[in-house]
């Protein structure tokens, strides 16, 4: 008899749950804290990825933008066409790639290098090329991916956006940002009414 999917449906949460148990012994605090400093103190902020690290990155520059740290997600494609000369020196560009090995990427770690702007690596593999030539490499922890095949993107995608998440609240406190500025910047939907209460 065929499964109904339910079984696996919460296989999916309960090696998803590992995953998030799990992934904070794993982060380095001493280059989680240079990362932060490190977005604190840019002018501008990137972000680039390809497939689900991609949109995981797009997710974190909206983030960044949240909470009023000027930032973009530049496409892998448009950053080797002239889109990486968004980042300046002293700026960051957070490259992620659970392997640490796309080869959209490195291209870009060498134009930013170059520039003088500050390379934020995130990477299940800390040796990786990608993480080896950043100059702060934040470390995610994976079980497995939640298909039977261990092929999809998702409990990585789940343990980047963890990251991503921590960061921008580590931000929050480090920057001083208030909810006041969240509602002038929010007034849009159920949570702008809330907030321009």
């Amino acid at each position: 008899m065929a499964s109904n999917g339910l079984e696996e449906a919460k296989q999916a949460f309960d090696i998803e749950a590992a995953c998030i148990a799990e992934g904070y012994q794993y982060l380095d605090e001493n280059e989680f804290l240079r990362a932060v400093a490190a977005l604190a103190q840019a002018q501008r902020i990137a972000a680039s990825g390809a497939g689900h690290s991609g949109i995981a990155c797009r997710h974190f520059a909206h983030l960044m933008c949240c909470i009023e740290r000027p930032a973009r997600f530049i496409p892998p494609s448009e950053a080797t066409h002239g889109g990486s000369g968004y980042v300046q020196k002293g700026d960051v560009m957070l490259l992620a790639s659970r392997g640490g090995k796309t080869k959209e990427l490195i291209p870009i770690e060498d134009i930013c290098l170059k520039k003088g702007a500050i390379v934020i690596c995130v990477s299940e593999d800390v040796k990786s090329p990608l993480a080896v030539n950043a100059d702060i490499v934040l470390a995610m922890h994976v079980t497995r991916e939640t298909d039977k095949y261990n092929y999809q993107g998702t409990t990585s995608f789940t343990a980047m956006n963890l990251i991503f998440d921590a960061l921008q609240a580590a931000l929050i406190e480090v920057t001083g940002f208030k909810n006041e500025q969240f509602a002038l910047i929010h007034p849009g939907g159920a949570v702008g009414e809330e907030l321009n209460k």
